[in-house]
This record gives structure tokens, sequence and C-alpha cells, in this order.
């Protein structure tokens, strides 16, 4: 994950070496930033994690994360010269696996946790000044997605190897990113942070459950890599 982090950061800058670092590059794009709308795509990855608070101390739940995949679309305005609001509804799958070291039987142990998210984020875009063909930025806001996977809807819990989540919910989201302004399209890397602001935990039937009984609150906290064309 390091290495391709350290990818994502600086082939960029390779890429656009002639816009940065030569005398006299040949500028890509030079008034894409000046519309008022523009529209694209974004394909990507998510790693989520879940964060716990308990009732009483205890061991903690171990959380064994995966590598999700994300994919959407983005639709751009242009408030004024360095500040863009954008709207980026998309699909992101992925999974979480919960061990808890205080059950004994194995069945019981392991709870698998597959999430289909659909992410509706409001963001504020901030670019710096744009260099030769390249423009870093940050980026911020708020979103609310659906988890299509959320079994909030149904009657069985945990006794049934059920393990249920809220249908809604809500989030909070920072990062930055890099345009790449190329000869046919801008290209963006990004990478974003995003943490839940409510509880996404429904409990089990009984209140003294083995699985949920304890757990005082547990929210989504983890990142995006996402991959964007325009």
């Amino acid at each position: 994950m390091k290495k391709f982090l350290f990818l994502l950061l600086f082939t960029p800058l390779l890429f656009a070496q002639e816009g940065m670092f030569s005398k006299n590059p040949i500028i890509n794009k030079e008034n894409w930033n000046k519309q008022r709308v523009h529209w694209g795509y974004y394909l990507g990855f998510n790693n989520l994690d879940f964060k716990f608070d308990y009732k009483t101390v205890t061991e903690d739940i171990e959380v064994g994360t995966t590598t999700g995949f994300n994919v959407g679309l983005i639709g751009n305005l242009r408030l004024v010269e360095y500040f863009d609001l954008r709207f980026e509804p998309g699909l992101y799958v992925t999974q979480r696996n919960f061990i808890y070291p205080n059950i004994i039987d194995s069945g019981d142990r392991l709870r698998e946790v597959k999430s289909t998210y659909i992410f509706f984020p409001v963001l504020l875009k901030y670019s710096a000044l744009r260099t030769g063909n390249v423009r870093p930025y940050l980026l911020g806001g708020v979103s609310t997605a659906l988890n299509l996977g959320s079994n909030s809807d149904s009657p069985d819990d945990n006794l049934n190897n059920r393990f249920r989540t809220t249908k809604w919910t809500n989030f909070y989201e920072v990062g930055f990113g890099i345009d790449l302004y190329l000869e046919y399209f801008i290209f963006s890397p990004s990478i974003r942070g995003v943490f839940s602001m409510n509880d996404e935990l429904i409990r089990d039937n009984d209140p003294n459950s083995q699985w949920t009984g304890n757990i005082q609150e547990m929210k989504t906290r983890g990142f995006f890599i996402n991959f964007s064309f325009h």
C-alpha cells in the first residue's frame, strides 16, 4: 500500500514534467477551468474500517479490512477562480470481517460485514495556482450514503448469523489531489479520508448479546483512492 501511495503521488509529476520544468511548456486545455460546468467520471479503490466505542472495558473486536472498488460520476460547478462545488455520486463496494476474541465458538466468532454503498457527496474544491500542466487541489465536504447491504429490515440478528447496520449514514470527507492537463483530457488522482458522523450499528434483539451488547458506538472510517477523468 505504501508503494501504491508513492506511485499515486509522484507518477503524475513525472507525466507532467514538461509542464512544470521546461522553459516553454506546451499548455494543454488552457481554457478548461473557465467553464461554468463540466462533467467527468472516476474509478478507484477504498479501504474502510470501523471504529468502536465500548460500554465497559473489554478486549477490542478485531476488524479485518479488504480493498474494495469505487465507480461514479462527477458534476463540477465553477464558483470563482479557485473554488469549485462538486457532486460526486458513486457506488462503493467493500467488506469488513469482525473477529470477537471473547467468543469461543469459531462459527460465532467471525462475522463478515459486506457493504454496498451509494454515496452522495457534496464537496468544495480549492485549487492552487496552475503551474504548466499541473494544478494541485484540496477538497472537503459532507456526504450521505445508502447501504444496500445493511440488513436493516431483517428481523433476524446475529443468532441467525445476520449482522445489521443502519441503511443511511452521514459522513464528512477531506482529501487532496492533482489535476493533470493532458492533451485530450484531464486526469486527476486523489486520496480522501472519510469519517462517519453517526452510529451505524443496529443492536441484536437480546440487549445482552455477545455480539452487540457491549458496543456503545460503531462508526466507519477509512480512505478512498480515486482516478478521475474529465
